[in-house]
């Protein structure tokens, strides 16, 4: 294929991706904008309480949205700043009031809002340049193929020729050809424009960027020391398991070697108890390597094995995946371990008969939640399992949220920023 084929071919899928991202940008963040006003100015009277998280969660999603097509269409990633909401959020109209609350006061909300401002005036007239380049140059050729003469008896504008006559229509046609060139030039780095404007309204400020490299600085740190816990376990694992099977076998052969010819009975009960230890030290070897990185993880990605962990837990469960693509290895592991880790520490306290997973990868950031209808009560504090899984997903930036009130259900939720392949 030409090159002059490949950049018209590039420039009408722009426009097309222009064109149907024009009625989300018109219809969809106009309806948005309209709707979080209402909702923010019904609070007063207490409506707004209980509408405002739902609306503000809509903004969100459809921001999200866009991050994502802003990452598969033009190559421009935007950060998803959102604050996580605190683990001890409270269910029922108080929770609504506090998750109000929470999301009014971050910074992220408003620059959603500020952003639905932009996208449905500046952002949809750059969609609207985007696609018109191309589809604009058709009235000129069609002008010119006949139609001036509907307008013999008047005089009909087509940009800046009046077209009344035959030469005044092949004149709009001329003008239309170079319009399509223009656009055929133009239509992708409009479109990038779009999602350029789109960035500028909701990437944080310098500010939140300085306090996220502390909290990443921090959370690497505590990396660096889990990571120097988990080969000190490895270690102590290997020589209180498998090494001392090993070396008992060691002994027990060598004993064979002397008593073969002088006692046979014995050397053969001995071989028995070798292959035995054998046996024994492979089976732990492997249990410590899944320990280290399941085999079905790396085969089979991470909705699949955590569907392999559910199944082996001694509760029903039930598993959702959304997740189309792969996540860097690093990630999926911690995803995994975290999952598995609040997994058992639901079938050892929660005392549930029940668990449900479900996971889904959307505005470039990975959620999983793992709900079971125990008695409730889990918090993340000092010795909870739950701090060591906060800090795995810290390592990644990730957030960790629990929602346990007395009497249940619990509520365990997991983000973390992440692209898929």
């Amino acid at each position: 294929m030409s090159p002059a084929e490949n950049r018209v071919r590039a420039a009408l899928r722009a426009g097309g991706r222009a064109f149907a991202l024009s009625f989300a940008s018109i219809a969809g963040s106009t309806t948005l904008f309209v709707l979080s006003v209402l909702s923010v100015s019904f609070i007063s009277l207490g409506v707004g309480l209980v509408t405002t998280p739902w609306i503000l969660g809509a903004v969100r999603s459809h921001a999200g949205r866009r991050r994502e097509l802003a990452v598969a269409w033009s190559d421009i990633r935007i950060p998803v700043p959102y604050r996580p909401f605190p683990r001890d959020l409270r269910t029922g109209f108080t929770g609504q009031v506090e998750r109000t609350v929470l999301m009014l006061k971050d910074p992220a909300t408003w620059r959603d809002l500020r952003w639905l401002l932009v996208d449905m005036t500046a952002g949809y007239v750059v969609l609207v340049l985007s696609f018109a380049l191309l589809v604009y140059p058709v009235e000129g050729l069609v002008l010119a193929a006949g139609l001036w003469r509907v307008f013999e008896d008047s005089t009909y504008w087509y940009g800046f020729v009046p077209v009344s006559s035959q030469a005044t229509g092949l004149a709009a046609a001329v003008l239309g050809v170079a319009v399509f060139h223009v656009g055929l030039w133009a239509s992708r780095p409009l479109l990038r424009l779009h999602f350029v404007l789109a960035r500028s309204s909701l990437s944080p400020t310098p500010e939140e960027l300085a306090r996220r490299i502390d909290r990443l600085t921090e959370t690497r740190h505590e990396a660096v020391d889990t990571a120097a816990s988990e080969l000190r376990r490895i270690e102590r694992d290997l020589h209180d398991g498998a090494q001392a099977r090993m070396v008992a076998m060691g002994m027990n052969l060598g004993t064979v070697e002397a008593l073969i010819e002088k006692d046979p009975a014995q050397a053969k009960k001995l071989l028995a108890m070798a292959r035995t230890s054998s046996a024994e030290a492979l089976t732990e070897l492997r249990d410590l390597v899944r320990g280290i990185h399941p085999p079905v993880l790396a085969e089979r990605g991470l909705g699949d094995a955590v569907r392999a962990l559910a199944l082996r837990m001694p509760l029903a469960s039930e598993v959702t995946v959304e997740v189309p693509g792969r996540a860097d290895a690093p990630v999926e592991s911690a995803a995994y371990f975290a999952v598995s880790e609040t997994l058992t520490n639901a079938v050892k306290h929660a005392g549930a008969d029940r668990i449900w997973v479900d996971m889904h990868h959307s505005g470039g950031m990975l959620r999983i939640s793992v709900t079971d209808n125990g008695s409730g009560g889990a918090a993340v504090g000092t010795g909870s399992g739950l701090s060591g899984i906060e800090r795995r997903l810290g390592t990644f930036d990730g957030v960790l949220a629990v929602n346990s009130p007395a009497g249940g259900p619990t509520m365990v939720t997991m983000e973390i920023p992440c692209a898929l392949s």
